[in-house]
């Protein structure tokens, strides 16, 4: 067995973070973040990302309109909605500075290609290339993280345009059960090493998952020495452990 010691500030960094109204972003300076096509994104994101895109054949007829902002970029966006659109509407698509999702390189705008794309609200119908991005996006870990149904958890409107990558298995289990990430992080709480959350993916992998909190400053995770597993922390409270099941 294999022991993983983790200190309170890890639980800021990972594919599973929530970044909202009440939890803001912490500035990450590991961050990979990957710079082509005039669009920045986590360095696994974005390839991701790219292969969703050639999968669909819809390399050109999808535009990516926003990935990664700093917080000055943020900031800048903020102020020029406030302006340009008013504080009721931007209150419903634009995020304060460092409660945005943009600044984790973990979430994309996406929008028709045409020569005039609104940056705040890109076209993305339920339709179309768009609707075939949307059908299998899951299969690479992402999620459409805004819906109209869920706006009154997440405090941002319906935003058909933007997606989030959290990763597999979990992309598959929100999607089936109709979760928005903070219902996600909230149902994780729920499941433990001793009971774990198993969840079987689109291509028959299973998968069990569960939540380790933060005692004091450090959380102790133990593996099996061949253990396959991700850890990511929720941003909150502690960490999220994914483990890939294996059969001897």
């Amino acid at each position: 067995m294999k022991t993983i010691i983790l200190n309170k500030a890890d639980i800021h960094k990972g594919n599973l973070i929530l970044i909202n109204y009440q939890y803001p972003y912490h500035n990450n300076p590991d961050l990979p973040i990957l710079k082509e096509d005039n669009i920045s994104l986590e360095k696994r994101t974005y390839n991701l990302l790219k292969n969703i895109l050639q999968d669909i054949n819809q390399t050109h007829q999808i535009s990516l309109v926003s990935g990664f902002r700093t917080e000055e970029e943020q900031t800048l966006i903020y102020k020029d909605s406030l302006y340009n659109n008013g504080i009721e509407f931007t209150n419903r698509y634009v995020a304060l500075p460092q409660h945005s999702e943009h600044q984790t390189g973990l979430a994309i705008d996406l929008g028709l290609n045409s020569d005039h794309i609104d940056f705040i609200r890109p076209e993305f119908p339920h339709v179309g290339v768009c609707q075939n991005f949307r059908n299998i996006a899951y299969q690479y870990g992402f999620i459409q993280r805004y819906e109209e149904d869920k706006e009154a958890m997440t405090h941002i409107a319906n935003e058909p345009w933007h997606f989030r990558y959290v990763g597999i298995p979990h992309s598959m289990f929100m999607m089936e059960k109709h979760l928005c990430l903070e219902e996600y992080i909230e149902t994780l709480k729920d499941y433990s090493v001793d009971n774990p959350l198993e969840i079987t993916n689109w291509d028959g992998k299973v998968y069990q998952v569960y939540y380790v909190p933060i005692l004091n400053q450090t959380a102790t995770i133990t593996l099996a020495d061949n253990a396959v597993y991700q850890i990511s922390g929720n941003n909150i409270d502690g960490f999220i452990v994914t483990v890939w099941r294996t059969y001897a």
